[in-house]
């Protein structure tokens, strides 16, 4: 899954050697990490979200049976948890 993802990445962006991609295996679910240079980012997740929302469907339908999760990382941090940190301070000045 790991080169599939890459070759993919790769082709979207604009410094493909920038790219690294990680798998973690889990006992039910498989994490693919992402990592690209910060002027790829963009291009990556894609207007509306649509580049990374078709690599998920890509990776989903590859996934032979396990259930795989596609996280964008940035500066070693996903971009999940970057989502959370906004909400738990979103609730905090509610």
């Amino acid at each position: 899954m790991k080169e599939l993802v890459e070759k993919i990445v790769q082709a979207l962006v604009d410094y493909p050697e920038e790219v690294r991609v990680r798998e973690i295996e889990g006992p039910r679910t498989n994490i693919v990490e992402i990592r690209v240079s910060k002027p790829d980012i963009g291009k990556l997740i894609g207007r509306a979200g649509k580049n990374i929302s078709a690599l998920r469907i890509i990776v989903a339908g590859a996934g032979k049976g396990r259930r795989y999760m596609v996280e964008v990382v940035e500066e070693d941090r996903p971009l999940s948890q970057e989502r959370q940190s906004q909400e738990d301070r979103n609730q905090e000045t509610d």
